[in-house]
């Protein structure tokens, strides 16, 4: 069964259009989330709520536009806010490393690059839990779902402007973080 279909089945009742969606997009939707949210458990959360979502107001969506895009999006914004909801009854010491992302990443081939791809991964890992959550999206949206900064204005519903100022600010963080940052002397 195709996505079209899928969402034709699920549009006139029948629930296996949303098992086949599921199928379709799931994994890509769980690693998005758990980048930004930093939290398998979260992450999980966020993926189902937002198939959720989708179940309930799939009569709404334009058949004419790809599906994936619509989903992804809906994801971001979930995480995002599951994030910060956390990170607000939470204090920032207190939050898990991504080690569960480890699994979510692909390996180098060689034994060396393994290594050295490793200790790369985690340094940016780190970075990363250290960005804000909106920070961390657009990092995630742009790096991972290789999103243009005009997709994700449109998709953000701001100024093109305002996303680069965000992944300006989140980069420079980043590379600050991992100690990348050069000396403006």
């Amino acid at each position: 069964m195709t996505e079209a279909q899928a969402i034709r089945r699920l549009k006139k009742g029948d629930i296996g259009g949303m098992e086949e969606l599921v199928n379709i997009h799931q994994e890509k939707a769980l690693r998005t989330a758990c980048l930004i949210t930093r939290d398998e458990e979260m992450a999980k959360d966020a993926v189902q709520e937002t198939f959720l979502r989708v179940y309930q107001r799939i009569r709404y969506f334009d058949e004419s536009r790809p599906f994936e895009p619509y989903l992804l999006r809906s994801v971001v914004h979930t995480a995002i806010n599951m994030a910060e909801k956390r990170s607000k009854e939470v204090g920032l010491e207190d939050e898990l490393a991504p080690a569960e992302v480890e699994s979510l990443i692909n390996r180098a081939t060689s034994t060396e690059d393994q290594v050295e791809y490793r200790q790369l991964k985690q340094e940016i890992l780190n970075g990363i839990s250290k960005l804000p959550p909106r920070e961390r999206a657009v990092i995630v949206e742009r790096y991972y779902l290789d999103l243009s900064e005009k997709e994700m204005a449109e998709m953000h519903e701001v100024a093109p402007g305002t996303v680069k100022w965000l992944l300006n600010v989140a980069r420079k963080k980043l590379r600050s973080f991992m100690g990348l940052e050069s000396d403006p002397s």
